[in-house]
């Protein structure tokens, strides 16, 4: 009898040690990576802390609803402005465009109004008509609270601005009066009219609002547009529905299937390229024959030198032979790796007919994306509700509003009750003390911006860790089925409760150091990125380099250590071990096996790309001959839409995310049969004593080399 093989060594040169008694994802363990755990729950703990703090000093109507000059909300209960919901500017000739209207910057008194005017009218016209009382009584209600009669002189009542200076027949949008403004035969009007009066009675063409009210046409036209999408919508929601349970049932199936297609769609895909590259290189060997005694077709490219026109190369007879000879290197490269690698990717296919075998056991494991995307939205709301209220936080500030652009106290900052009382609108005459925007000066205003920082951080590190969680859940349940002698009857009672249960209860730690790393990488990216769009408009060319270079290199940086915590989570979902010695142990694992990695990683990002294209394009050109009532048999069941597309490209999105969500799991289990699969090699020998945990097939495509010659030896 020959020796046996010597047992593999660690990296270190030692002899790894194997439990004997080792028969699946160990059960007895003991918590791990305990102080990141409590540092896990304390952040988490001021993140609570955080979020009731911004709530306390946060209003999120300082951003929903408009805000008056005297800062108080239009609308707001309890104040004058109870029913006056709608905010007008009084000269709306000082606003550039409507993006300087929605951000409340506009140079004009705004004042909280129930309705926006409906007609054309001047202060000039109601003093000629100051005796009919419902001519002022009307223009009455756009002036400040308080203004009756008037007994200043006109030029005082529109330099302190206690009256609009002209009103203009508007409509309410976004809970502020914009102009009436319409098109007719190509002519801009308000109200149906091309001209109107000024404050001074001169007569003025509407197309001189055009450059204060620039894009309000487009804007009206986006609340039409939403509009008719949100009919769509409601229309078509129920189709919708079925459509994305189709899209569950064909990659449900899709999965199902692949234990009995894998092997065939990977051989035609890959006959399919040698097809393709060989009838390129027959083209090119055609082109360059073509090209014999034609003149100026045997000069070198070295001749002609750079030209912009790409077909100018293509007339010499030395592009097309380096492209023959380019694809005939390709093409042997491809046989050669068939020929070397075939059992490897032999291998790879049985891998991925057992992942589609585990799934069919173990049925639950395919939604259990629902609940990461619960704890993810649970994640996502709470930042985005913490962020609101922490950009609203702080107390009303008020600045001086000057109209002449000359005067020195214009944009200081100013108290209304005490404003008539200072000199400055002696010194800037008209000027006013109005609002400007919410701030502070307490500690928790002045740090607001690494409190903003701190938010998204620990978003990344929940989000981060909801994923891992998953990750980790899964791996345990997939690795039960593999280490599962006699399947399915060994595969312990609820796996994937049992193995959600043990990442809760001893690794919150483990999973916590993982989403930290990759969280930190993140949100230097981000700030990264925020660096890059401030530097758009510099000219430092270095700058821009350096900054490139740091976004690739913190990009690649946060593929592999994604790649590392996949693979660290299934070695602590199988042996409970922390962090650290998990991706160590991960780490070495794949390197002892790192061509089959790189065949397996390719086959299965093949076969799953392949999946996503299947449900989603079969979905959506079903969805698409429906919603365009295409099919003869539906045609009176598809409901009148104004834009097909709307509901089209919903199913389209939300198919390719139901087919993410289930290939996800079948990545995930494929990944942990794997990383058994290689320990399964390690640590046993095929014989009565060690046998091997692999599926018969696995058996099989290993075969002699692998498995009867170490029974030879023993």
């Amino acid at each position: 009898m020959g020796r046996r093989s010597a047992a593999p060594t660690s990296p270190f040169g030692e002899p790894r040690k194997f439990d004997p008694k080792f028969k699946g994802p160990i059960g007895k363990r003991h918590c791990t990576d305990i102080l990141c755990c409590i540092i896990f729950v304390v952040v988490i703990l001021g993140y609570i802390a955080l979020g009731v703090v911004a709530w306390i000093h946060g209003d999120p109507r300082k951003i929903v609803y408009p805000t008056d000059s005297y800062g108080q909300f239009c609308g707001q209960k309890g104040t004058p402005n109870e029913n006056k919901t709608i905010l007008m500017y009084f000269n709306i000739l000082r606003c550039a465009s409507p993006v300087v209207l929605i951000n409340l910057q506009c140079p004009t008194t705004q004042l909280c109004v129930s309705k926006c005017p409906d007609r054309f009218a001047t202060y000039l016209d109601m003093q000629a008509n100051r005796f009919n009382n419902s001519y002022w009584e009307y223009y009455k209600q756009f002036c400040k609270p308080g203004f009756d009669k008037p007994r200043k002189s006109i030029t005082e009542v529109l330099r302190d601005e206690d009256c609009p200076s002209m009103i203009i027949p508007s409509r309410p949008f976004l809970q502020r009066c914009f102009p009436d403004f319409s098109t007719r035969n190509g002519v801009l009007t308000v109200a149906n009219k091309t001209e109107f009066k000024d404050a001074m009675g001169q007569l003025r063409n509407v197309t001189d609002l055009r450059a204060a009210a620039n894009g309000i046409n487009s804007v009206l036209d986006a609340r039409s547009f939403g509009m008719k999408i949100f009919e769509d919508y409601a229309s078509s929601w129920y189709w919708i529905l079925i459509a994305l349970f189709i899209a569950m049932v064909v990659s449900l199936l899709f999965l199902i299937l692949l234990r009995f297609t894998a092997g065939v769609f990977f051989w035609i895909f890959i006959i399919g390229v040698i097809g393709v590259v060989g009838y390129g290189i027959w083209h090119c060997f055609w082109e360059y024959d073509s090209l014999k005694g034609v003149p100026g077709a045997d000069l070198t490219i070295y001749d002609i030198g750079l030209q912009t026109d790409f077909r100018v190369y293509l007339q010499l007879r030395q592009t097309w032979l380096a492209f023959m000879i380019l694809l005939c290197i390709v093409e042997v490269v491809i046989i050669l790796m068939l020929i070397f690698l075939r059992n490897r990717i032999r291998i790879a296919i049985a891998l991925l007919q057992e992942g589609s075998r585990a799934i069919g056991y173990i049925m639950s494991t395919l939604f259990y994306p629902i609940i990461t995307f619960i704890l993810i939205s649970i994640c996502i709301s709470y930042w985005a509700v913490t962020a609101v209220f922490m950009a609203t936080s702080g107390e009303a500030v008020y600045k001086v509003m000057a109209n002449k652009t000359l005067c020195k106290y214009a944009d200081i900052t100013c108290i209304p009750e005490t404003f008539n009382t200072t000199n400055v609108t002696k010194v800037c005459p008209g000027a006013q003390c109005t609002f400007a925007f919410y701030g502070g000066e307490s500690f928790y205003h002045q740090y607001i911006l690494i409190f903003q920082l701190c938010n998204v951080f620990v978003f990344l590190w929940l989000v981060n860790f909801s994923i891992a969680l998953g990750q980790c859940t899964l791996a345990g349940a997939f690795a039960s089925y593999y280490w599962a002698f006699k399947k399915p009857a060994d595969i312990p009672a609820c796996p994937l409760f049992s193995s959600f249960g043990r990442a809760i209860r001893y690794h919150t730690g483990s999973l916590a150091l993982g989403s930290l790393i990759l969280a930190l990488v993140q949100l230097i990216r981000i700030i990264l990125e925020y660096l890059d769009h401030k530097l758009k408009a510099s000219q430092n060319s270095f700058a821009k380099f350096l900054l490139c270079c740091l976004k690739c290199c913190f990009w690649c940086l946060e593929k592999f250590i994604k790649f590392m915590n996949r693979n660290a989570y299934i070695m602590i979902a199988i042996y409970g071990k922390n962090f650290c010695t998990s991706a160590k142990d991960a780490f070495f694992l794949l390197m002892r096996n790192v061509i089959r990695v790189a065949v397996l990683d390719k086959v299965t990002d093949f076969l799953l790309f392949l999946g996503k294209v299947f449900v989603t394009g079969s979905v959506g050109v079903l969805a698409f001959f429906f919603f365009t009532r295409k099919i003869p048999v539906l045609t009176d069941e598809a409901p009148a839409l104004n834009y097909y597309w709307v509901p089209l490209l919903t199913v389209i999105i939300g198919s390719y995310l139901i087919a993410h969500g289930f290939f996800s799991v079948y990545a995930m289990c494929v990944d942990t049969l794997f990383l058994c699969f290689c320990e399964d090699l390690e640590r046993n020998n095929g014989s009565s004593s060690k046998p091997y945990y692999m599926s018969p097939n696995l058996h099989r495509i290993l075969g002699k080399k692998e498995i009867s010659s170490k029974k030879a030896k023993r």
